[in-house]
């Protein structure tokens, strides 16, 4: 069985996408004030910014229930993705380092994602976003300490 993100993710994904959507907005209309004038900006900008609303209503729940992620005895399993789902699997002894990283928005909702480093080039870098902060804490220790195990993971 997987572990699902904390539930508070999908507010912050619902944030972060609204946010973006209004910055997205203000550009549209700044831009397209300059060339076009106010009759063609407004409409164009409330447009963008209701299909971003919409958007982060109705996105975040559906992206939330396909995130998962487990730690087993030799690895750690992260399933994710809606449209184009990834599987990683990354053994204990490929583990380099292990951060908790904290945007605004998550440190106002009290969550943290875990990023995992890899020995390796390509994709060495795995997030686990929307934990709570004492959950990945446990985890980022929890990593460190199991990555350490194996020896040098180069």
């Amino acid at each position: 069985m997987l572990q699902p993100l904390d539930p508070r993710t999908v507010w912050l994904w619902r944030l972060s996408l609204a946010v973006r959507s209004l910055g997205f907005a203000v550009a549209v209309f700044v831009l397209s004030r300059l060339r076009d004038g106010w009759f063609a900006a407004l409409p164009l900008a409330v447009g963008i910014l209701v299909l971003g609303l919409v958007l982060a209503a109705f996105w975040p729940p559906v992206r939330y229930r396909c995130w998962g992620f487990r730690l087993r005895d030799d690895d750690l399993f992260v399933r994710r993705g809606v449209l184009w789902r990834t599987t990683s699997v990354i053994p204990h002894t490929r583990i380099q380092h292990v951060d908790m990283r904290q945007g605004p928005i998550e440190r106002w909702l009290g969550l943290a994602s875990v990023v995992v480093f890899t020995a390796g080039i390509r994709g060495a870098e795995l997030s686990i976003p929307g934990l709570a902060v004492p959950e990945a804490e446990a985890l980022r220790e929890r990593l460190s300490t199991l990555g350490g195990r194996g020896g040098d993971a180069v």
